[in-house]
């Protein structure tokens, strides 16, 4: 389990195939960690490019910190752990909160970025994507129960899962996460969004409540394209094969030579 240190936080990462020339970052959501793209989602796209999953901050194994969860400290945070890594530019793939850092890293840092994915980003004007995030999570914990089973043959202990559990409070009950979000509640809307110019891939669930986010986005992002897949928010636990395939898809219809 590699810890490295990066600006003086403890970040834990995996890569997979690190001799390929083009990188995929994956980030994740809200209240989750790298695990929702290892067990079936990085394999693949590992099959075509080098892959670099990170748990994000008080999240996972990664250092934990009280506050800090704003997109521009979170787009930091990935532009400081790319330099540590040399990758001077990457394709960016994020999911739930981590699709809306991804964004954010696009508008402001366009020369790092490649190729873009968006999954499941939502609004965060709308009061229910906390109880989205919240649902999300408890699912998400269960996956990951599941697939720990299924890839290590042990079950998890006890100890193991009240470890996990005390993450999730001290995220809920100990940072300023919740707050941070609300406090981007109109990022959306004020950002320049038509002045993107990074291609943009959005992936949906057909069913999920923050579909209409990603239709929006669509209208505005003008190099996008929106692919809706069958279910919810939880697609990536839902389908992974298959959103992992299109990304692959997606990803190598790129011509660009300046690869991280």
């Amino acid at each position: 389990m590699p810890i490295i240190t990066v600006d003086n936080r403890k970040v834990h990462i995996q890569e997979l195939n690190k001799d390929a020339k083009q990188t995929v970052v994956l980030i994740h959501g809200m209240f989750s960690n790298l695990s929702i793209y290892y067990f079936n989602i990085a394999p693949v796209l590992a099959q075509h490019f080098h892959v670099v999953m990170y748990d994000l901050k008080s999240h996972g194994m990664s250092e934990r910190f009280p506050d800090g969860y704003d997109l521009d400290n979170m787009s930091s945070d990935l532009i400081s752990l790319m330099d540590y890594l040399q990758l001077e530019k990457v394709h960016l793939v994020g999911y739930s909160f981590g699709g809306l850092v991804a964004l954010k890293t696009a508008l402001k840092y366009p020369d790092r970025v490649n190729q873009l994915v968006i999954m499941e980003a939502p609004d965060p004007r709308d009061d229910k994507t906390r109880n989205i995030i919240d649902e999300y999570s408890k699912e998400f914990l269960e996956h990951y129960v599941a697939n720990f089973t299924d890839t290590t043959k042990v079950q998890m202990g006890k100890r193991q899962m009240e470890k996990n559990h005390r993450m999730y409070e001290f995220l809920f009950e100990q940072t300023s996460i919740k707050a941070d979000m609300i406090r981007e509640k109109n990022f959306l809307n004020e950002v320049p969004l038509h002045d993107l110019a990074v291609p943009t891939l959005l992936l949906y669930g057909s069913g999920s409540n923050c579909r209409p986010t990603g239709e929006f986005l669509q209208s505005q992002i003008v190099l996008s394209e929106l692919e809706l897949i069958p279910g919810d928010h939880n697609i990536p636990i839902q389908e992974p094969h298959q959103i992992a395939e299109t990304i692959v898809h997606f990803l190598s219809k790129s011509k660009t030579q300046n690869h991280g």
